[in-house]
């Protein structure tokens, strides 16, 4: 009988029941998701909820957002310009739509995105909006946080040398526009190296610190300070007359040397240096102007520290802007025509005099077919912003020769200038470990200087190559103030004496004694070592004995566009 009776249910209730569980499931659905669901009639102003009430709870009286007109002043003026746009526009079709929105919380501010559909009347205005409504905070403060450490310097939190620039490229055109001058201003703390070896690691960051902290207090609300490099920042000082920018100028410095700066290793007395350009007189783009300031700079630290210079044209530096500007448009075109190469010098044992591995030594092939080193154009690159584009050639151009050859070793250079670039650290990484199989074979080398430059985020680069199999090596090794409790820190393998130590070794006592110190600190903290420019037999057997595990030079093997291992 009971099978009888449910066999002779009503079909509607059947459909009902799975009515009510999809319902059921619905409803666990945006629970489970922290979703409300809302169904909002644009003629009388009433709004349905369904689902979680995680969001509805951040409003002050959630039982009042059934009225629309509450939930608009919930929103935040740019909200409800959203949403004003979504409800008045025209159409016979039902649109989706979805935008973000700030609102008012008991904790401060939450942000909350709406998506959904705009179901269309028949007069093609909108008829009721239905959709979903969650919270988004987390995920819009993590996009700002990127955005934040895309455009800013993450040591100090001013404007990074590309926001500065595109800020730069505005003010120039606002000043061309408005018949008005403005000024670019570069300060360079002077000494900064100096500071770090007498008051001990990290000192530098905290002056570097503390010196962008002081130039920006001393600034006008409208004008502009970014970190341009290691030790410098650039200001841009709107609606600035020529006579008015070594009034800025002597009061950035003094601003600087008036009160000592407190560091972790004891009280720092600073100074900064200053160049400057007025524009657009003096410059018409940002490239020029920064380049520009530089050259200015370079003219006051000739002077010493505390000094300040206005750019001014001469004949002679026109010349060299010149020339520098025909190299720069001759590599961007060696990077398109591929004609930059490399040639491979030999990085030998010092007992067995066998390459252990080769140095790739960028080269550029000009369209007359010469050859020129690195040296005639690497520096223009690195002035005028392509070296991170020839940094990157250099990386793809080394992992090619890697697959292709899977015999040997080879060892590539990240200049300065990109090594105080996170973002493209990050790209490096990246595609290495698209090309894991070869990264066991690849050296990463830093200067000493670049290294030192950012030194929380040299670590971390330093620290993904190893993870993936890559070894580093810091090169120059001895120019700087890098100390080999930080090298241990940063986890090196390796480190390149600076040539100017080698060269001569066996007629100089004193480089004797400097070479044999870092050989044997390096051996304590397990790390190997290259003599760089090795020139002779003396050399090498001093070398030797001092413990150097590799030697580099013309001596030993100078670089080669097709050694054997290429074209055997």
């Amino acid at each position: 009988m009971l099978n009888q009776r449910v066999s002779r249910k009503p079909a509607e209730s059947l459909e009902n029941l799975a009515s009510v569980q999809r319902v059921e499931r619905l409803q666990l659905a945006l629970e489970g998701a922290h979703e409300a669901a809302f169904d909002w009639m644009l003629a009388d102003d009433r709004i349905a909820w369904d689902g979680a009430q995680d969001p509805l709870t951040l409003h002050h009286d959630p039982a009042r957002l059934t009225v629309g007109a509450v939930f608009r002043a919930w929103m935040t003026e740019a909200g409800r310009a959203k949403l004003r746009d979504i409800v008045e526009q025209r159409s016979e079709k039902d649109v989706e739509f979805s935008f973000e929105f700030e609102a008012a919380s008991a904790l401060g501010s939450e942000w909350l995105e709406m998506r959904g559909l705009r179901v269309a009347a028949a007069n093609g205005g909108a008829e009721r909006l239905v959709g979903l409504v969650r919270i988004a905070s987390e995920r819009v403060r993590d996009a700002q946080r990127l955005h934040y450490l895309a455009t800013r310097d993450e040591l100090t939190g001013h404007l990074n040398r590309t926001s500065l620039r595109t800020e730069l490229s505005g003010a120039i055109e606002a000043a061309h526009a408005d018949n008005q001058s403005c000024a670019f201003l570069v300060a360079a703390i002077d000494r900064l190296a100096t500071i770090n070896e007498a008051y001990g690691f990290g000192a530098a960051d905290e002056v570097i610190v503390a010196v962008g902290e002081r130039l920006a207090a001393a600034l006008r609300g409208s004008d502009i300070i970014g970190r341009t490099a290691g030790n410098k920042f650039g200001v841009i000082v709107g609606n600035c007359s020529e006579r008015e920018i070594a009034l800025v100028a002597e009061r950035l410095r003094s601003v600087v040397r008036n009160e000592v700066i407190s560091t972790r290793g004891g009280t720092v007395s600073a100074t900064i240096s200053v160049g400057a350009v007025c524009l657009p007189a003096s410059a018409s783009s940002s490239q020029e102007a920064m380049l520009r300031a530089e050259e200015a700079l370079d003219h006051a630290r000739v002077k010493g520290p505390d000094w300040f210079a206005l750019y001014s044209k001469s004949p002679q530096r026109e010349t060299a802007r010149l020339r520098l500007m025909a190299v720069a448009d001759e590599v961007v075109a060696a990077l398109h025509d591929k004609r930059l190469v490399f040639a491979y010098q030999p990085i030998v044992s010092a007992k067995s005099r066998a390459p252990a591995h080769h140095e790739c030594l960028l080269r550029m092939v000009r369209s007359d077919g010469n050859v020129l080193s690195a040296g005639h154009f690497i520096p223009a690159a690195e002035q005028l912003g392509l070296i991170r584009l020839v940094d990157r050639y250099a990386l793809e151009l080394t992992v090619e020769k890697l697959h292709a050859h899977p015999e040997v070793s080879l060892s590539v250079n990240v200049s300065g200038t990109t090594a105080s670039d996170p973002s493209w650290l990050q790209s490096f990484v990246n595609y290495v470990r698209t090309h894991r199989a070869v990264a066991k074979r690849m050296m990463v080398e830093l200067t000493e200087t670049a290294a030192l430059n950012d030194f929380e985020e040299s670590a971390r680069f330093i620290s993904s190559l190893r993870e993936l199999g890559c070894r580093v090596a810091i090169d120059d090794f001895g120019a700087g103030y890098t100390s080999f409790r930080n090298l241990k820190m940063l986890r090196v393998d390796m480190v390149k004496i600076d040539g100017t130590y080698i060269r001569g070794l066996s007629g100089s006592p004193d480089n004797q004694v400097f070479v044999r110190t870092l050989v044997d600190l390096a051996k304590n903290f397990n790390l190997e070592t290259v003599a760089e420019w090795v020139g002779s037999d003396e050399d090498a057997h001093l070398l030797e004995k001092f413990g150097v595990d590799y030697f580099q030079g013309f001596h030993v093997g100078e670089p080669q566009l097709e050694p054997e291992w290429m074209t055997g």
